[in-house]
């Protein structure tokens, strides 16, 4: 058998490579005449040694190399000729050593590898998609601060706020059902960044809708709750593909940290923003925090790991063999009949309806219930509205963290999935059932802090669940 050495191609930062899978077989290795790496920096050395470069390794991938274009088999990249630094270690007795040109170049270039893996590319992903929750929340609840003011200006009564404020979910409820679907068909990548543009477009909208009619008001609050429906199914489908299953709750954990500290910015920062710039100031400045978080995402991620272009290798191969649960790209998915003759599907739903009756409530209406029922200033209901979030946001973490470490422990992710459930449902029912006799304006907040930091497990319960409702359909 011809000689055989193992091969590792480093591309450089000339233009991004796009990775495909491709296996080579052991006869193509030994196939004499094609077994060649076209670099600039080593081709030189290769010809004078006279065997044409080198080939792959005893696992029966490798670099093929027909007229120029190379194939690094496994999830290597295909690379066209270009500065490529190529290096040599052998794999086989027998085979010659490496070169001593190849070994400075191996050595110059471990170090480059070694610090591109110290911040993985799931940890930029879970950090975005952290910061467009984040937006999601503080745009909303700049809606519930400005009420206030907004009331008072337009002599809207208290029911009509309510209308104002539902209004919101009129969108809201449609594009959820859809959010998940449109995500498996383009991919969370552009769905995100579509329902991005539009609900920050609609935040700008909302100050200059108000003041036309309140026809207009309802109708740009139902467009900007059409557009925020999608952010929660797509990220839904979004992170299981960059996150394995034993790190997937804590994923969630920080992106929905990341929208409940939305409310604690948005709470104490509306005011205060309001005070200097005026209403219309106000939103515009939520909306352009959006715009600019699109302008980062857009060039940063890829709806799937397998697709981008600055991930490692071995992070890939990572993420793939954690992976479970989720649908491949471009099956089709289940029927409506199907999902409704699916217990855990009615389970999930459920819980879904019963968390966020109570999430939406408090979020819309904490405002609203510290000045009327406790007559504090704008200010003074901000900050007691935020500081329960605030909380909420840490303990989000504390019980995605937690989850994920009872099932690395043994434990079973069905049981791990109850418990957390159980904790999130439980403790706000009884810490809200003694809110009524709260007689202090802080009383009060401190047991809405406790309802909401105990809310967040569900986090780590039946929204995680979604996930792995169907393992029947395997990753890509």
């Amino acid at each position: 058998m011809a000689p055989v050495r193992s091969c590792v191609s480093v591309k450089t930062a000339v233009s991004p490579v796009r990775y495909r899978s491709t296996r080579v077989g052991a006869a193509g290795l030994g196939a004499p005449g094609r077994l060649r790496i076209c670099s600039s920096s080593v081709a030189s050395a290769a010809d004078a040694r006279g065997d044409g470069g080198c080939a792959a390794s005893s696992s029966g991938r490798g670099v093929v190399v027909n007229g120029g274009l190379g194939v690094l088999g496994g999830d290597g990249p295909r690379i066209r000729r270009r500065d490529v630094v190529a290096t040599c270690s052998a794999s086989f007795d027998g085979v010659r050593p490496v070169p001593a040109a190849a070994a400075a170049v191996a050595s110059a270039v471990q170090p480059a590898v070694a610090s591109s893996s110290a911040f993985p590319e799931r940890a930029k992903v879970v950090a975005l998609v952290a910061a467009i929750m984040l937006l999601c929340n503080a745009d909303r609840v700049v809606m519930s601060v400005a009420v206030v003011p907004m009331a008072a200006q337009y002599g809207w009564s208290s029911s009509f706020v309510g209308i104002v404020q539902s209004s919101f979910l009129w969108g809201y409820v449609c594009s959820s059902m859809v959010g998940g679907a449109l995500a498996d068909k383009y991919g969370g990548k552009k769905v995100m960044a579509g329902a991005a543009a539009l609900w920050s477009l609609a935040t700008i909208l909302t100050p200059w809708a108000a003041s036309r009619s309140t026809t207009m008001l309802l109708a740009v609050r139902a467009l900007f709750g059409l557009a925020e429906g999608v952010a929660f199914p797509t990220m839904s489908t979004f992170l299981p593909k960059w996150f394995p299953t034993q790190e997937r709750a804590t994923a969630v954990g920080i992106s929905m940290g990341g929208f409940h500290l939305g409310n604690v910015i948005s709470f104490l920062a509306t005011p205060i923003i309001m005070s200097h710039i005026g209403l219309t100031g106000t939103f515009a400045f939520f909306a352009s925090l959006g715009y600019l978080w699109l302008s980062v995402w857009m060039f940063n991620v890829e709806s799937d790991p397998i697709d981008s272009r600055t991930i490692s290798k071995s992070e890939l191969q990572f993420i793939l063999d954690g992976r479970s649960g989720s649908k491949v790209k471009g099956s089709k998915g289940p029927s409506l009949r199907e999902l409704f003759s699916k217990f855990e599907f009615l389970a999930v739903t459920i819980a879904n309806v019963v968390n966020n009756w109570g999430y939406f409530v408090l979020l819309s209406w904490m405002p609203v219930y510290f000045k009327t029922v406790y007559n504090v200033n704008l200010k003074q209901a901000a900050w007691f509205s935020a500081i329960p979030w605030a909380v909420m946001a840490m303990s989000g973490y504390v019980a995605g963290a937690s989850a994920d470490f009872l099932i690395k422990s043994g434990f079973s992710i069905g049981l791990v999935r109850k418990i957390m459930q159980s904790i999130g449902f439980m403790g706000p029912g009884v810490s809200l059932l003694c809110l009524r006799f709260a007689q202090t304006p802080s009383v009060a907040a401190v047991l809405m802090t406790i309802a909401l930091s105990l809310s967040s497990f569900s986090q780590a319960g039946y929204f995680c669940n979604i996930q792995v409702m169907f393992p029947s359909c395997p990753d890509q």
